[in-house]
């Protein structure tokens, strides 16, 4: 009888409790608790890049390409899409699945696999400094962009939107081509008409950049003879 009794004020106390919380005014929770102010957040793409489900094309990196050198833990990124910060980070991949801290048989450095002589045309004189310096990373990547578009300028404006040996002429896959052969290899090849296609040591060559960086966002890179990279 005693626990039948406690039953008719528990019941009734729980559900008082609930709308209580569920009814609580606004003014009243404290918003501060929630905040991320102050936290350490590791990333570098602007905030108003949607997360969205896409399905990949061939120009884009699938998700079992991704992780196919991952462990079982994964980390998911957004979806960046053919903008700049997807232009950029694709390429990233392509030269070193992201690692900022990675050199390799050849003596290319960081995220993007720059050479010491590329590093000083942009003002980098500390190959040591540049390796441990993600900021300067990101800084060297789009002076050398800004100042290959330059030095192509002529080029993109021949040859964007033409057809040359089967691949479709674009500016982010002259920019990207660039990045891996320099720009002068690139002039070769498109102006030969193709029959110039310049091979790095490991056989990639300047065709195949062209294609499968085409399609990008890169409005963003400035044409700058005089591009460096400072902090």
């Amino acid at each position: 009888m005693i626990k039948k009794v406690g039953n008719y004020f528990v019941v009734p106390l729980a559900i008082c409790v609930t709308l209580y919380l569920a009814l609580k005014p606004e003014q009243s929770i404290n918003y501060a608790d929630y905040s991320t102010e102050g936290l350490e957040l590791d990333y570098n793409i602007s905030k108003d890049i949607a997360f969205n489900e896409h399905t990949p094309n061939d120009n884009e990196l699938t998700l079992k390409e991704a992780t196919s050198s991952m462990p079982s833990t994964y980390t998911y990124f957004p979806y960046l899409g053919k903008s700049y910060h997807g232009f950029k980070e694709a390429l990233a991949f392509k030269e070193s699945r992201g690692n900022y801290f990675t050199v390799n048989t050849l003596g290319y450095l960081g995220k993007y696999q720059f050479g010491k002589e590329t590093l000083k045309m942009i003002g980098i004189y500390n190959p040591t400094q540049f390796l441990y310096n993600p900021k300067l990373q990101e800084k060297a990547f789009l002076a050398n962009a800004e100042r290959n578009k330059w030095i192509l300028r002529k080029d993109i404006e021949r040859f964007v939107g033409k057809k040359i040996n089967g691949v479709d002429i674009t500016e982010s896959g002259i920019l990207a081509a660039a990045h891996l052969a320099g720009p002068g290899s690139v002039k070769k090849f498109l102006r030969s008409y193709g029959s110039n296609n310049f091979s790095d040591a490991y056989g990639t060559t300047v065709k195949h950049y062209m294609k499968k960086f085409s399609g990008y966002d890169t409005s963003f890179i400035e044409a700058d003879k005089r591009a460096k990279a400072t902090l």
